[in-house]
């Protein structure tokens, strides 16, 4: 069984995901970036583009997002649209 952690994907008023996931793959200012469970701590800045999320279910979700803030710390992910 593939480890996860815990994803929460959200914009003012609304929140997109929420759970726990295998992977989150995130297009990053300086480039894509993937995230999986015991992640290094990190903020950076998002540019446009499409948040692919990969739920502990197997389950593929695809966000779009304008620009955002991405969170990481103690097998934990935020995204701020």
């Amino acid at each position: 069984m593939a480890k996860t952690f815990h994803l929460s994907v959200a914009r003012v008023a609304e929140t997109l995901f929420e759970g726990e996931a295998i992977s989150l793959t995130a297009p990053g200012e300086e480039g894509v970036l993937t995230v999986l469970a015991g992640h290094e701590a990190l903020v950076t800045p998002l540019k446009s583009g499409v948040v692919r999320v990969v739920s502990a279910s197997g389950e593929t979700t695809e966000i779009e997002v304008p620009r955002g803030i991405l969170e990481v710390s103690d097998n934990q992910a935020t995204v701020l649209l």
